[in-house]
This record gives structure tokens, sequence and C-alpha cells, in this order.
């Protein structure tokens, strides 16, 4: 891959990454907190929310696993959600970031 094919890519995944973001605050951050959903199933669960974030995270990742083992066996007739699957996992990294770096008030 050419440096400025790469360039590419990440220029569009980053904003791709903005885009998702911003518009899933609007489903998920109830009451102003874009952590909402985290919180409160860490609580639901006993368990910190960045715990539970990676819970719910592990099911995307597991989605590309499956698509790299695919690609290895040579098969790409499902590589048509990379896009939508890596957006996933940068997102849930992101988020997981938030969590954890919050500052407690």
């Amino acid at each position: 891959m050419t440096h400025e094919d790469f360039n590419k890519l990440l220029e569009d995944r980053l904003a791709k990454t903005r885009a998702v973001l911003a518009a899933k605050s609007q489903e998920y951050a109830t009451d102003g907190d874009k952590l909402h959903n985290f919180k409160r199933a860490g609580a639901l669960q006993g368990i910190h929310p960045a715990k539970a974030l990676i819970g719910m995270w592990a099911k995307h990742l597991v989605s590309v696993l499956d698509l790299a083992d695919d690609v290895a066996r040579g098969d790409v007739s499902r590589l048509g959600l990379l896009d939508e699957k890596i957006g996933d996992a940068v997102n849930y990294l992101i988020l997981l970031e938030a969590l954890m770096t919050e500052p407690k008030g």
C-alpha cells in the first residue's frame, strides 16, 4: 500500500469515526452523559463501566476475527462488512479510553 493510499484510508476512517460517534451520542447519551449506557450496564452487573464496555465490544471483536479468518482462507465474500466492523472496533476503543480517563467529579 502506498503512503497516499494509506493516508486516504486513515482520513476516511477518522471522518467515519467522528460521524458515527456524533450520531450515536443522540441515541445513547441519556441525560447528557455520552458514557451512560456503559455506566448503567456496569452498575447492572456490579462491574466497572470499562469492563461492561469490553463485554459489549467482544461481540464486535469476534466479528473482526472471523473476517480475518475468512481472508486468511482466501474467502473475501464477507469483506463488505469490514468497514463497519473496523469502525465498531475503533469506536469502542475510543469510548474505552473515555471511560478509563474520565475525571471523577
